[in-house]
């Protein structure tokens, strides 16, 4: 076959193929076999399908692509080249290389055109789920019955090692649920892993278990019959109002004489002969490498026109939105800018009963609820655990299949799919989202926490029950490495607040940040409410670590504390100065925010010539021998907890007044 003989459809999808299999075997790294197989879905969506515009990737009202199959980077960048984004050939020769805007995966913020970081399979299914939730939720805010300013469909490939992935389940079935509009998946079906073939271990009726989801499921026979996949496109968008997924059978490394169908034209490349014998099968120069043919590069020239031109008419609406709606095109602009109106941290609670006992969870429930009034997109749920977790809006309703209005998302038990859905919605713009569970379950977030930092995206985790102080559930929930293992997380700021008004810092630092999530660990003990009048001000947590308590002249020892082991500190600190000695109490609530500041700061809170440091928290001590020194010590947990009373662990752990005073005198003696 030559290039002659190709319509211009065919010839643009075997030069998207041709391509990728170059950008792959330049780099000598990366999977060609999902570009080979899926480019005429590429093809149809980028030219055919969705609305976007390659002059502004940033159209508020673009469709969405979600490469969840992010192995296939190379499909997506050539796709992205040829439809006018900022992605040119030299970008494409670049693949996989330093400093290079076509990564091995898709990342967010790098590349235009790449809506959200994938490649942790599964991640970007879920994202998907997300970005639709945001989408519904904006549009019940700001959408009229005249002029729709959120109306566009979410699409997306994923792949047979996604859909084995526990993560599609969790997300399939809550968007099936909910009955998410105008979103649709390709499953690139072509029945290989690296592994072998796909029947080792996935051998379930994909269709069927989709339908139970309720989910319409429509399959593709052959991927390169184009009336086919126009037919599929058009029957996912008559039914637009539930999810679709499109099975497409796929055949990976098509066109490979050697290795079409099989794992090898997975992971690696072609090889410099098998490249050149592919394309002599797809009838492109087999002698060329980054080749874009003339009227490739003419036909997809008008796909900006027409993204100009569907961007110009939504302009044009939103001016006559401006003119008539002008309350809500001022908020709509507020929302997307975070620009709101400082009031709202005027109306949080304030804690002033220093004879009270409160947990930072019931803290934190009022400062959400307070926030939340003030901030129309500050919404979330929890896994399934809104009345442990205290994170029910109480002035919105639930979100659900027939009321988009409600701030308040029902997880279910899918802390997973929970933290990646909370991705998407950040992704999306505008959506403050905020998930909740136990600390100990931030396990089961692990991997969509790393890709919120990765993306530096706005989200904010609500971690309740935060120790050995859960008490009677024992080790399987009391957390003791978790909040190590959090800190470890690069652009994640952890805040573990030591009372009721840090508590409330901590929800006023997390809405305003920017740069990354943040992790709130509250407590369900109740803590004493620390007496302002006599100590610092919980606003000191906004530096991330603050003297609370300073001694009567200079210190002879620091005492280091988070959360609920502050007002301990507080208490043995106070007994030590009955005895002659100088303590000072440091509340330690972030360490990443503490590391912001300058030095003077530091140095300021930590004194250089203060040896005798002992830190306090009831956790795994890793980490803590930056602030306590050579010389110091760390109370810590080392062990797992127990099943038993609170009051018995902290006695039996050796978190009481009586076991600090008498470590800090060991640190004192030997200094």
């Amino acid at each position: 076959m030559s290039e002659n003989n190709l319509n211009i459809d065919q010839l643009s999808i075997n030069t998207i193929r041709a391509l990728s299999i170059d950008a792959v075997q330049k780099a000598n790294s990366g999977h060609p076999g999902l570009p080979l197989g899926m480019a005429p879905i590429a093809y149809n969506l980028f030219y055919k399908s969705m609305k976007y515009n390659p002059r502004n990737p940033k159209w508020l009202n673009r469709d969405r692509f979600i490469l969840s199959a992010g192995h296939g980077s190379a499909l997506l960048y050539s796709v992205l080249h040829l439809s006018g984004f900022k992605v040119t050939i030299d970008d494409l020769k670049n693949f996989r290389q330093w400093n290079s805007t076509t990564p091995g995966h898709p990342e967010y913020g790098l590349t235009d055109g790449v809506e959200t970081t994938t490649g942790p399979l599964g991640q970007g299914f879920a994202n998907a789920v997300g970005m639709a939730i945001a989408r519904d939720y904006l549009a019940s805010l700001f959408n009229k019955d005249d002029i729709k300013i959120f109306d566009h469909g979410i699409w997306g490939i994923c792949s047979d090692g996604e859909l084995m992935e526990g993560i599609s389940h969790e997300a399939a079935s809550l968007a099936g649920h909910l009955k998410l509009e105008k979103l649709v998946f390709f499953y690139d079906d072509n029945k290989i892993t690296i592994d072998g073939k796909t029947d080792i271990t996935f051998t379930e009726d994909i269709s069927k278990r989709f339908e139970a989801y309720g989910w319409q499921v429509l399959t593709i026979l052959d991927v390169n019959d184009s009336e086919q996949v126009d037919r599929a496109v058009k029957l996912a968008r008559a039914h637009f109002d539930r999810p679709t997924l499109i099975i497409t059978k796929t055949h990976i490394g098509y066109g490979s004489p050697n290795k079409h169908d099989t794992p090898a034209a997975h992971g690696s490349p072609l090889g410099v002969e098998e490249v050149r014998l592919t394309k002599i099968n797809l009838g492109v120069p087999e002698d060329k490498f980054f080749y874009v043919p003339d009227e490739v590069y003419q036909h997809f020239k008008g796909v900006a026109e027409c993204g100009q031109e569907a961007e110009d008419i939504w302009n044009k609406n939103l001016e006559l939105y401006k003119n008539k709606y002008p309350k809500d095109y001022a908020l709509l602009e507020a929302v997307l800018n975070f620009d709101f109106e400082q009031n709202w941290m005027n109306h949080l609670p304030k804690f002033d009963n220093y004879a009270e006992k409160i947990a930072t969870r019931i803290a934190s429930e009022k400062a959400l609820n307070a926030a939340a009034i003030d901030i129309p997109t500050l919404i979330g749920g929890a896994a399934d655990l809104n009345a442990s977790t205290m994170t029910n809006i109480k002035s919105s309703t639930s979100f659900s299949e027939i009321n988009r209005k409600g701030k308040n998302i029902h997880f279910g038990i899918r802390e997973h799919t929970m933290g990646s859905i909370l991705n998407g919605m950040a992704v999306y713009g505008g959506i403050i989202p905020f998930g909740a569970t136990f600390l100990i379950f931030s396990d089961y977030m692990r991997p969509t926490i790393r890709l919120a930092a990765l993306m530096k995206q706005k989200v904010i985790y609500v971690f309740t029950h935060d120790s050995i102080g859960v008490g009677e559930d024992g080790p399987t929930h009391q957390p003791i490495e978790q909040i190590a293992s959090l800190r470890a997380i690069p652009n994640l700021t952890v805040i573990r607040p030591a009372d009721a008004n840090e508590t409330v810092e901590a929800w006023k630092y997390a809405i305003n940040h920017k740069g990354g999530p943040v992790a709130l660990i509250l407590t369900r003990q109740k803590l004493d409410v620390i007496d302002q009048t006599k100590y610092a001000p919980a606003t000191g947590l906004q530096r991330g670590a603050y003297v609370i308590k300073n001694s009567k002249s200079n210190p002879d020892l620091l005492l280091i504390a988070t959360g609920s082991e502050v007002s301990l500190s507080i208490k043995a600190a106070e007994q030590l100065e009955t005895e002659g000695k100088n303590v000072r109490v440091i509340s330690f609530p972030s360490w990443e925010i503490f590391e912001q500041q300058d030095d003077n700061y530091k140095n300021a809170v930590f004194p250089k010539d203060v040896k005798a440091r002992l830190s306090v928290e009831m956790a795994v001590s890793m980490g803590w021998q930056k602030y306590v020194g050579d010389y110091g010590k760390s109370m810590s947990v080392e062990t797992f907890g127990a099943s038993a009373p609170d009051t018995v662990l902290l006695e039996k752990f050796g978190f009481t007044v009586e076991k600090v005073i008498e470590v800090a005198k060991e640190i004192l003696l030997n200094v």
